[in-house]
């Protein structure tokens, strides 16, 4: 995510339990913070939200966590693994298991008061989760499924219902990782095993390829002074070749849109 008060990039080094910040000139600044950090978001009274391994923390301005750990659940066999915040601003994350075993996953939803509900059951390895400008539907990723499902959204609730089909990309291309959402509601998703980033407009045509040398690709997210650039962020699994000559690396693309704000946490 990009930090606007700060004017850096915060990604997280997951499977490390780390936050890295990364400045424009290519700068970094790691905070390791232990565990797992899976997915982190800003709350509109400063500081961020950070989902961990089975639940979730609340940070400082300094990344630094405050107050008790809010626990999701205790199953040792799973983890989180991405998420988000919707307009009202509750945050989600879904989670998955360590082996990928089907239908392990839930999506969960942490009210601004930290209690904790689930959301969406029976899903395999959730990622990327965004909301369209209307606030009426949601994007969400289950990336074995190869697809970006659309659910109607009630925001007085937050439930997803109507789940159907918003794109299907081709399993050669990859596999679908985080998404990213511009002002226009077109989609970025960040592809595994594909190298690149899929652009698609919002009636789901398929309108940039942006190709990157690194095979995994993770997530994606929009920053800079006018939020046009694209931070694309890929994973190294030792693989040597396999992985591309810079797997790990951050990259940044200037992009002809807009990126959304991401919504902030209420609690």
């Amino acid at each position: 995510m990009w930090d606007a008060v700060r004017g850096v990039l915060v990604i997280v080094d997951m499977e490390h339990g780390a936050l890295v910040e990364v400045a424009p000139d290519g700068g970094t600044r790691r905070h390791d913070l232990g565990g797992v950090a899976a997915a982190i978001r800003p709350r509109r009274r400063g500081g961020f939200v950070l989902a961990t391994e089975r639940g979730f923390r609340l940070l400082n301005e300094d990344l630094y966590p405050v107050g008790p750990a809010v626990p999701a659940f205790d199953d040792e066999r799973l983890r989180m693994n991405d998420g988000a915040c919707d307009p009202q601003g509750r945050f989600y994350c879904g989670s998955m298991a360590y082996d990928e075993a089907p239908g392990a996953g839930t999506l969960w939803r942490l009210e601004p008061n930290l209690s904790v509900h689930p959301v969406l059951h029976d899903l395999t390895i959730s990622n990327g989760l965004q909301w369209t400008a209307d606030g009426r539907t949601a994007l969400h990723i289950d990336t074995p499924t190869n697809r970006i499902d659309r659910y109607d959204f009630d925001g007085a609730s937050g439930a997803f219902t109507d789940r159907r089909p918003f794109v299907t990309i081709p399993q050669d291309a990859g596999h679908p990782d985080g998404m990213a959402i511009d002002t226009d509601d077109g989609v970025w998703v960040a592809l595994w095993s594909g190298g690149a980033v899929h652009h698609y407009t919002a009636d789901g045509a398929l309108a940039d390829v942006i190709e990157v040398n690194a095979t995994d690709v993770t997530a994606c997210a929009f920053g800079g002074p006018d939020r046009s650039t694209l931070y694309i962020t890929t994973s190294r699994r030792d693989r040597g070749d396999a992985d591309g000559p810079e797997a790990g690396a951050v990259f940044a693309v200037g992009t002809r849109v807009r990126g959304a704000v991401p919504h902030p946490f209420a609690g």
